[in-house]
């Protein structure tokens, strides 16, 4: 029997042995794909965040704190747990009139929190760190694959590692919602890049019944969505024929204006019930106007290092803004960036909390992040081991020693 017989008989010939293997080899899932693409940077992320949160933890143990008890219960977290383990109703009355009210803040935390307890045998304490800590996780994919599918690998490591030094960064190990709101609102603006319009709109609801300023997320959706519809009309489509974009658009503003319009029944005045409740707290959008009397204050004399950090995050973050909107980035990611700076700046009241305000607002470190990824190694390295220096002293100054809340 010749060579070539002999291969054709076979039934184990190379060629068959390969088709087999190919045959039998299942597909890997979208999502696995995507979550084994985003690896490198997650590990980054978690090793970032991992280690503020030691050197936090060994400074407050030095001084006689409890980690713990800061992460857990400090500032607004006490609020949240608060609201977790008895519900709402709980009003401060300061002896200068002012009157602050749990309803201020937005339910779906504590709703997590509370149904983490009900399942699990943890304290509150434990389950909003927890939550905070997944949902973290969670942002960091969401910025990473919005910007993989933008601009590449190497810009969304870059970027999702800044993201987890920004000097007020120690806030996402905390029991505090910016990590469940950012988890929210990457996930909706990459469904919106994506066009799964009804998943856009969904999480953008979440994102409404996370936080205050989760309205960016709506307002992104919403505008997005409407010029969809305006083009489709232009073309002559039925709105039937987008009935999933207007599902979306929908969806989008149900979280926020629901929990908005529910403490104004509660208060008595449907329309103005929630925004008199900032009030008490000293917070109100008044332009800028506030802001800028803390800033001529801060000028005229001596203030906390808490305050001028503050201000510096401030002013590098409309100049990131500035040089993120000449790279004409996409509608969604505009609107969503451009609607929290203007709330950040426009807010009175808490001057001290602005950079956390703003630490949803990844899109602002597309420039730097962009810049770094084209970078010589070495400036690469020096740049980032600067500011993880930076990141981890004032996360632990933050949360030790500064007088005012974060």
């Amino acid at each position: 029997m010749t060579d070539s017989c002999a291969a054709r008989r076979c039934p184990l010939s190379a060629e068959t042995v390969d088709r087999a293997a190919a045959a039998s080899a299942r597909p890997v899932p979208r999502w696995r794909a995507a979550l084994l693409r985003a690896a490198p940077a997650l590990g980054l992320f978690a090793v970032a965040r991992l280690t503020g949160l030691l050197v936090m933890a060994g400074w407050s143990w030095h001084i006689g704190r409890s980690p713990r008890a800061i992460i857990a219960r400090a500032w607004d977290s006490d609020w949240y747990m608060l609201i977790a383990e008895h519900g709402y109703g709980r009003t401060l009355h300061w002896p200068d009139g002012t009157v602050q009210s749990d309803l201020a803040f937005f339910p779906l935390y504590p709703a997590l929190v509370r149904a983490g307890t009900t399942v699990l045998p943890v304290t509150s304490g434990t389950a909003g760190l927890v939550i905070s800590w997944t949902a973290a996780g969670a942002a960091a994919w969401g910025i990473y694959a919005v910007v993989e599918r933008l601009h590449g690998r190497r810009t969304a490591t870059v970027l999702v590692l800044l993201w987890g030094l920004l000097p007020h960064s120690i806030v996402l190990s905390m029991a505090y919602t910016e990590p469940v709101l950012t988890a929210f609102a990457a996930w909706s603006l990459y469904a919106l890049l994506t066009r799964h319009w009804v998943s856009a709109g969904a999480l953008a609801l979440l994102a409404g019944l996370s936080r205050p300023n989760g309205i960016a997320v709506a307002a992104a959706v919403l505008v997005v969505a409407a010029y969809e519809l305006f083009t489709a009309y232009r073309r002559g489509e039925s709105a039937r024929a987008n009935r999933r974009i207007w599902t979306g658009a929908a969806l989008a503003p149900l979280g926020w204006c629901g929990y908005v319009l529910e403490v104004g029944f509660r208060t008595g005045d449907p329309l103005g019930g929630y925004f008199a409740v900032q009030r008490g707290w000293t917070s109100r959008f008044d332009f800028g106007i506030g802001a800028l009397k803390v800033v001529r204050a801060m000028v005229l004399r001596p203030s906390l290092i808490a305050l001028m950090v503050a201000l510096l995050v401030v002013v590098a973050a409309v100049l990131l803004f500035a040089l993120f909107t000449l790279e004409r980035p996409p509608a969604a990611l505009l609107v969503y960036t451009a609607v929290l700076v203007l709330i950040t700046l426009g807010g009175s009241g808490f001057f001290e909390s602005k950079p956390r305000f703003l630490l949803p607002a990844f899109p602002l470190l597309l420039p730097l992040a962009r810049a770094l990824a084209k970078a010589r190694p070495r400036a690469a390295v020096v740049v980032t081991a600067a500011l993880a220096g930076l990141s981890f002293a004032y996360g632990a100054y933050l949360l030790t020693l500064s007088p005012i809340a974060l």
